[in-house]
């Protein structure tokens, strides 16, 4: 697990280190300098021009002391002060000072004379910037941008990346490595500041890890060596052992999602799962998937309320470890009652998708069943039906849009995009950094709620479950790419993957 931090929270993990621990600021500075120019001299030649456009505060220092530090080593470097060398923080007049009696080449942004540049290292904003760009400094960049660097480094995150949403703040630059320093930013896993940050590379400048900690960050991302976490299964077992999963899903015509959501329960470990699906799609589902168990209703019982329907459907909600609630449910009349039998009688994980978020956002009265146990994972247009905010919205503020909704009800939501958004009811925000756009096809995000529902059955709890069921879907994801490009992977493919990430 790596921890994520807004910018707010890296400035105080800096002024706790330089003020209680006692590690002066140059220092840090000096470090993570060195940490820039080592990705540089990995990435060119001596004989490479390289520009190092340096803003006037300690991003913009850090710059200056990475030109010395090239200098030193024979680059020819071109320092660009955007601000000049008179104003600045102390830190940058200190590493000016350094610059020139070392003879760094230092030019004001005036003096540049635009041509080739093949390695352009950005250090004019960090991870302070909070307000749009505009005036000279949209000046700057549109220039920077015109003369089209070969390569890119930005220091800490890309200038105009605002560090906690990944927004562009007006303009920015695209970087192909993104050196940060101490832990990652939000902006940089966060779109379009992900795609702007290139490849991100964390250095260790020196930060001590209480600084984090008495923070308590709630944001983090996972890794594959976290997999090792996930439960073992033991000699000692039986197919009860590994819990039961109820798939409430499917209507006529409409089989397949119940299908998926049932194969990535199994796939991911469940040990029974049973479809609860109507009569018209039994042959198929049995057909399909023979190891699953099939119960069916009439969609005329259901619609009635009939005591024969509720009773049976609250047999099975008993006999479930989790319950899958939604997918490809569809509209009918009869749905209503169907989902609000399910939430009133249901006492275990219930992970709600699709026409179950449908009737939710149709029928808010229905809300009022949701307790801890639930998890809802609506893409960005259910995301918008459920809360009323328009999807542009949603998708510019995705951590508060899921950390809202989530905490309105006490419930763990995940908010599915190109970068999902686990916000869980435990308080922590989870940022998922596995999958790629090859996903964007029906029927991904049934098999995203069978992975989490087995998840739930082998005991993990709501808040695990939903982390680690988005980062095993992406990595699948990430696998059947691999063999199958951008453009041809099927939902089934993803259960069929979840094995080789287990």
């Amino acid at each position: 697990m790596r921890y994520l931090v807004t910018g707010g929270q890296m400035k105080q993990v800096d002024r706790y280190t330089i003020e209680n621990i006692g590690i002066p600021s140059l220092v840090l500075m000096e470090r993570a300098a060195l940490a820039v120019t080592e990705e540089v001299m990995k990435q060119g030649q001596k004989t490479d021009r390289i520009w190092i456009l340096c803003g006037n505060g300690n991003n913009g220092a850090d710059g200056v002391a990475s030109a010395r530090m090239l200098h030193l080593k024979g680059y020819q470097v071109f320092a660009l002060l955007a601000a000049g060398r008179d104003k600045g923080s102390s830190e940058y007049l200190t590493q000016v000072s350094i610059a020139e009696r070392t003879g760094v080449n230092l030019a004001g942004f005036s003096d540049l004379i635009p041509g080739t540049c093949d390695i352009l290292v950005d250090a004019l904003f960090g991870v302070g910037l909070d307000r749009e760009i505009l005036g000279r400094y949209r000046e700057i960049l549109e220039t920077i941008l015109r003369c089209r660097p070969k390569f890119t480094v930005a220091v800490d995150i890309p200038s105009g990346i605002h560090s906690d949403t990944g927004q562009i703040m007006g303009i920015a630059l695209k970087a192909d490595i993104t050196v940060t320093f101490g832990y990652e930013k939000l902006g940089t896993m966060l779109y379009p500041g992900k795609e702007y940050s290139g490849k991100v590379l964390v250095a260790d400048i020196g930060f001590p890890g209480e600084g984090l900690e008495r923070l308590k960050t709630e944001y983090f991302t996972l890794d594959p060596e976290d997999e090792k976490q996930l439960p073992k299964r033991s000699a000692y077992s039986n197919k009860g052992s590994f819990g039961k999963v109820l798939v409430v899903a499917g209507s006529k015509n409409m089989s397949g999602a119940a299908y998926l959501s049932a194969l990535a329960a199994y796939r991911t470990g469940a040990g029974l799962v049973k479809i609860f699906t109507v009569e018209e799609n039994r042959t198929i589902l049995q057909t399909g998937l023979p190891e699953a168990i099939i119960t069916t209703y009439e969609a005329e019982d259901a619609e009635a309320g009939t005591e024969g329907f509720k009773k049976l459907l609250v047999k099975q909600c008993e006999w479930a470890t989790a319950i899958v609630l939604g997918p490809g449910l569809g509209q009918e009349a009869y749905v209503r009652n169907l989902v609000e039998e399910v939430l009133a009688n249901a006492y275990v994980p219930i992970v709600l998708d699709a026409d179950g978020l449908g009737t939710i956002a149709s029928n808010p009265e229905l809300t009022s069943y949701f307790t801890e146990n639930i998890i809802v994972t609506p893409h960005l247009g259910e995301m918008a039906r459920l809360t009323g905010s328009a999807v542009e919205t949603i998708q510019k503020q995705l951590i508060t849009s899921a950390r809202e909704y989530a905490d309105r009800f006490g419930i763990t939501c995940v908010l599915k995009d190109a970068v999902t958004i686990g916000a869980l009811k435990d308080q922590r925000t989870y940022v998922n950094g596995s999958g790629n756009s090859a996903m964007a096809k029906a029927g991904s995000g049934d098999v995203l709620t069978g992975i989490i529902a087995g998840l739930l059955a082998l005991g993990l709890e709501e808040s695990d479950a939903a982390a680690y069921g988005v980062w095993l879907h992406g990595r699948a994801g990430d696998m059947v790419k691999e063999k199958q490009g951008d453009h041809s992977l099927l939902a089934r493919e993803l259960a069929e993957e979840i094995h080789l990430v287990r």
